[in-house]
């Protein structure tokens, strides 16, 4: 049986790199590429691939986003994401969103291929380091539980945006960009935007 593979990744180079890479495996047949998250559905919805090797970290719609949709489909395809990232926060939100596997981009091909087998058979296939980060993040107390628009808005204030910036960014207002600055204050324990950031990015809620 051949396995139909969707290719998504933001970055060309690295998506021709592994098309031509998988094309070479005699079950498995590449049936499309995709550039971002948005197209990533569209295409797996056109071409209904086996399994979708998806990117985390893309403009726009990102891979867990992506994710989430497929999986939301009553006949979605099987996804494994395949990404540079192991932190904390990448790994919880591709799980949460249903991926069935984590693997990191230094994976040799037969261990990706291997994978991507696995993966069309419903088994769940992580990386040795994101089993080791999940399993101290288990054993572990659990942070506080920001909502999607504080982790955000805590995104923007890393990257050194003021409030006006980040309002204007998510497209809200400053004052509300100041509550939910406030209510992470709260919840980290915390009192300014700096401690914030340091204390959310230990927690593994934001990147840096």
């Amino acid at each position: 049986m051949t396995l139909r593979l969707l290719v998504v990744d933001d970055h060309p180079v690295v998506r021709m790199g592994l098309v031509a890479m998988l094309s070479d495996l005699d079950d498995v047949e590449v049936v499309a590429e995709a550039a971002d998250g948005e197209e990533a559905v569209a295409q797996a919805r056109r071409h209904r691939p086996d399994v979708v090797l998806m990117d985390l970290r893309m403009p726009g719609v990102d891979g867990a986003e992506a994710t989430a949709r497929l999986r939301a489909d009553d006949d979605g395809p099987a996804v494994l994401v395949l990404t540079t990232y192991d932190t904390d926060a990448d790994i919880v939100r591709a799980v949460e969103a249903g991926a069935n596997g984590y693997l990191l981009k230094d994976a040799p091909r037969d261990t990706l291929a291997d994978a991507i087998r696995r993966a069309a058979r419903g088994e769940t296939v992580l990386a040795p380091p994101v089993v080791a980060r999940l399993a101290h993040r288990m054993r572990s107390p659990a942070g506080p539980a920001l909502t999607d628009r504080e982790t955000q808005v805590l995104q923007c204030v890393a990257r050194g945006l003021s409030n006006s910036e980040v309002g204007r960014e998510l497209h809200i207002g400053e004052a509300t960009v100041k509550t939910h600055l406030l209510r992470s204050f709260e919840k980290l324990g915390v009192t300014d935007r700096t401690a914030a950031v340091t204390a959310a990015y230990r927690a593994g809620l934001i990147e840096l």
